[in-house]
């Protein structure tokens, strides 16, 4: 899917060393493209929040000259992260393309945004598909002097943000255990039709985050595992520490699954057991009156009777059939059928 034309592009550009670090907005497109990185930089980060102005993606794909199938890759969707390696050709400077999702909530809907890294030797490009300073707390611990950030690499700055990606899903994630607390208690007290509904919801949720959590675990994996050149030894046994977070997430998600699985068996089962008491106090009232129904229509036929002569016939009609649901009503309580 190619994301409409709805909103500009915003680009945020961090210069930083571990002595100095510079962090403004992109007001200038233009004269960005065309400008150059002052000479004590040591790693620059350019964030683009949103990928709606196809012709800036595409000049600073020119400049910084990536690959033009990942560029294809950040203008669309991609359903699930990935990681790839564009080596150094023909004057072409290696690049290591990565496809991460993060969670977020919008308008109470769980969302899950695509984030493109373009990483290099010095310089990490990263697109957001969604408005929205994610990497706000990143920013803030550039600024802070000796923050490890400032001291590493550019790869450790990869790092740090995959980090950040991948915690976002423990507040999805707890959002929806208390969700299914709520629903439990709802469930046990007093079920309706849109409890169900709700706990399908919560089920939709969790589909999500699984389709996202899965790829970014073997992502994790791959980075932790093979060797490239923007990727620095100091920083690669870190991604260890995320893939440990991405497979708890996953554990968590397929805990909440089976949870909200139960709670829909359950619903089922208290809807079922509602409806086998219902019907079971309607065949009770039906059996009692079976014999009534019995006696009124022998009693209620248009002929002569020997007991229509009787001047007491009408009390004991009413006596023998009062004595009989009693006595029915009385055997059903003593079977503990009602």
């Amino acid at each position: 899917m190619l994301y409409p034309s709805s909103e500009p592009t915003r680009i945020t550009c961090a210069d930083y060393a571990p002595e100095q670090v510079q962090i403004e907005a992109v007001d200038d497109i233009p004269a960005f493209i065309e400008g150059h990185r002052p000479p004590w930089v040591r790693v620059r980060w350019v964030n683009v929040e949103g990928v709606q102005d196809i012709d800036t993606i595409l000049a600073l794909g020119d400049k910084y000259q990536l690959h033009p199938l990942a560029v294809e890759d950040v203008l669309h969707t991609i359903e699930r992260p990935k990681v790839e390696d564009y080596p150094a050709l023909e004057g072409q400077p290696g690049r290591l393309f990565i496809v991460a999702r993060a969670a977020e909530l919008h308008d109470d809907e769980l969302r899950s945004e695509q984030i493109s890294f373009f990483l290099g030797r010095t310089t990490l490009l990263t697109f957001q598909t969604l408005r929205g300073d994610a990497f706000e707390p990143i920013r803030r611990r550039l600024q802070t002097r000796g923050s490890q950030l400032r001291e590493n690499d550019v790869s450790f700055l990869l790092y740090a943000m995959l980090d950040a990606a991948v915690d976002s899903y423990f507040p999805m994630l707890e959002r929806c255990d208390d969700r299914l607390e709520e629903l439990e208690e709802e469930l046990l007290s007093s079920p309706t039709a849109s409890t169900l509904q709700r706990i399908h919801a919560v089920r939709r949720e969790l589909l999500t985050l699984r389709r996202a959590a899965w790829p970014m675990r073997e992502l994790l994996a791959v980075l932790q595992r093979e060797k490239h050149e923007c990727l620095s030894e100091h920083t690669r046994p870190y991604f260890r520490d995320i893939y440990d977070h991405c497979v708890q997430i996953i554990d968590l998600i397929e805990t909440y699954r089976e949870i909200a699985a139960a709670l829909t068996e359950t619903y089922v089962s208290i809807v079922s057991g509602r409806l086998n008491e219902i019907m079971k106090v309607l065949t009770v009232i039906g059996t009692v009156f079976l014999p009534l129904t019995f006696l009124a229509g022998v009693y209620g036929m248009n002929m002569t009777i020997p007991e229509s002569s009787w001047d007491f016939s009408y009390p004991v009609f009413w006596l023998i059939c009062i004595t009989i649901a009693s006595t029915m009503i009385y055997w059903f309580r003593r079977r503990k059928w009602i």
